[in-house]
């Protein structure tokens, strides 16, 4: 019951910030178009574009959140958890698309200079900066988040990292009017945040994927059981997988000696070492004597 009360309270929790992130980002992002349409400057309407994409994002991601804290049915026995999984490698796989762009954009500037009116961009792009600060603090606010969240605070970090170019470029525009210096800022940025994104996306996918969590190594896990609980002769039959990044999941069949406890008390010994010791929050235990159910030959088993 502890476990779950905390999830349910993460989950409401993640989602107030997902909201207010969401709408702060929304108000920079009509700020920013404005004064784009009103210097004529089209870095802060190309960041504008880059916001709006951002917050389509950061509303997935709170949707997501709603989602999962719908009930589990006999549709979908695992609930809607995954799902927020699921978005955060869509919103990963949308970092690499905007990166990509905002790259080829940067490079088609060095060739192609844009006039920019360095006054009002960095005013903009100041007032753009402290929304995003105080945007990231709310995501960050409160502990270490889920991976849905924090690739939503990524999108605005990378938004956060915008402002700070724009503003650093604004200033030398202003001093000396060299105008490559935004192309080339805008390049060095991105490639920080298709480092992150590719981190984001990577931990999602193997997830989605069903890979064994980061961490465990399942035959670790089949050495640590036969030698800490007695009646246990050996373990086959290993799944290990996540549901989200921080619910590790397991079956596994355990074939048990003759003169063994009850089924039951040896299943829950097994549970609770799992749980303690490789922080496995749910787990399926097959007892068996003798030979596996599941194979031909005990030989066979062991290679599952």
């Amino acid at each position: 019951m502890g476990s779950q009360h905390n999830h349910t309270s993460g989950n409401l929790l993640n989602e107030r910030r997902l909201f207010w992130a969401c709408l702060l980002t929304a108000i920079t992002m009509v700020a920013e178009a404005v004064g784009g349409v009103i210097s004529g400057s089209l870095a802060l309407l190309a960041d504008a574009g880059h916001m709006l994409t951002d917050t389509a994002a950061l509303a997935l991601a709170w949707l997501s959140v709603r989602l999962a804290r719908r009930p589990a049915d006999w549709k979908r026995t695992y609930g809607f958890d995954r799902f927020q999984v699921l978005t955060a490698f869509t919103n990963g796989l949308l970092l690499f698309f905007i990166s990509i762009a905002i790259f080829y954009e940067a490079v088609s500037r060095l060739f192609e200079p844009v006039e920019v009116m360095g006054g009002i961009m960095l005013v903009i792009a100041t007032a753009g900066l402290i929304v995003n600060i105080i945007t990231l603090t709310i995501l960050r606010r409160g502990g270490e988040a889920n991976l849905n969240v924090r690739a939503a605070a990524l999108h605005v970090l990378s938004d956060l990292l915008g402002s700070v170019a724009a503003i650093v470029a604004a200033v030398v525009i202003l001093w000396t009017g060299w105008m490559p210096i935004d192309p080339l800022l805008s390049m060095l940025i991105t490639l920080l945040i298709l480092r992150s994104a590719w981190l984001i996306t990577k931990e999602a996918a193997n997830i989605l994927l069903e890979a064994a969590p980061p961490g465990l190594d399942v035959r670790e896990v089949q050495k640590d059981l036969v030698s800490a609980i007695p009646e246990v002769e050996s373990v086959h039959h290993v799944h290990a997988w996540s549901l989200t990044e921080d619910r590790r999941l397991m079956t596994l069949h355990v074939c048990v000696n003759q003169k063994s406890s009850p089924p039951e008390d040896i299943a829950a010994a097994i549970k609770a070492r799992l749980r303690q010791h490789h922080s496995v929050v749910h787990a399926t235990v097959e007892i068996e004597h003798g030979a596996c159910s599941d194979a031909a030959t005990p030989e066979e088993s062991a290679k599952v």
